[in-house]
């Protein structure tokens, strides 16, 4: 099979079973993008997230990133630590400027307290498009 997207001559098994028109990776790609970008899918992604299974499997992946990332995880302690004591204050997004459901993004690990404030969206489109600048001492 030829895929409508990349033009590449296929097996049917790098088909999905209902869809035909494009491969399993150029599906999966324009997938990305309408998750970031349309709010409709936003919208079924975060009902689907409020389902019992969802919450079980997120629980089960937050505590293997734990086990497999120990220097972020206290790093994230860290930043939490120092917001509940006062020596830190959230501040408004890095990129848009928003002050609603701010994070704090590292570029390094090793310094726990030197972060860049970036909403909830800013901060996983950054991650989305750039996946090598999660706390790798690259600076944002």
């Amino acid at each position: 099979m030829i895929c409508k997207s990349c033009n590449s001559n296929l097996d049917d098994s790098d088909f999905y079973a209902g869809v035909k028109s494009r491969c399993k990776t150029c599906h999966k790609s324009a997938m990305k993008v309408l998750r970031l970008l349309d709010p409709k899918v936003q919208e079924r992604d975060r009902n689907r997230a409020k389902t019992s299974e969802r919450k079980k499997r997120a629980r089960a992946v937050t505590i293997k990133w734990r086990q497999d990332h120990p220097e972020a995880y206290r790093a994230h302690n860290a930043v939490n630590n120092a917001i509940r004591d006062g020596k830190l204050q959230k501040q408004p997004c890095w990129i848009c400027s928003t002050d609603k459901n701010v994070h704090a993004h590292h570029s390094d690990y090793s310094r726990p307290l030197d972060v860049k404030w970036l909403c909830a969206k800013c901060h996983h489109r950054i991650h989305a498009v750039f996946p090598q600048l999660h706390g790798h001492g690259i600076s944002t």
